[in-house]
């Protein structure tokens, strides 16, 4: 029996910055949320299943240079999808890691879009299929190991 993932617990600097971005931009539905001064959360789904968990205990924003979360990547069901989903970004102000969609590396038919949230945790929302012809920023080299 292999393990799957469940949900994915991320600290933030601040809990109503976030919580906004992940459910009016990404589109993730409250689920609970904590209220308690030192204990401020925010539990997100897709209208039923956990997805993410945000606790409000970073003293300062993603460090790239430590060990833990490397990059957090959502599946979408379609490449039109992505796109949809890179203009709500865009309308957003959010910076991407590269220009528009993105082959996870040469020849792939998988890819998608690579940017960071208000913490400047790294996100990834792709498609296994469908990006076909779209650029590799590291050719053979994986994309999603280089933002």
């Amino acid at each position: 029996m292999a393990l799957h993932t469940g949900h994915t617990g991320l600290n933030v600097t601040d809990l109503d910055r976030s919580l906004a971005f992940y459910r009016d931009v990404l589109g993730f539905t409250p689920l609970a949320e904590g209220k308690e001064e030192d204990r401020r959360y925010a539990l997100l789904g897709d209208g039923e299943t956990l997805v993410l968990a945000l606790w409000q205990q970073a003293a300062g924003p993603y460090d790239n240079t430590r060990s833990g979360l490397h990059h957090l990547a959502f599946r979408a069901d379609s490449i039109e999808q992505v796109r949809a989903y890179e203009s709500a970004l865009r309308e957003y102000g959010v910076e991407f890691a590269h220009e528009g969609v993105v082959a996870h590396a040469e020849g792939a038919g998988s890819g998608g879009i690579f940017f960071h949230d208000p913490d400047g945790i790294r996100l990834e929302i792709s498609v296994p299929s469908g990006a076909e012809g779209s650029p590799a920023p590291y050719g053979s080299a994986p994309t999603c190991g280089f933002f």
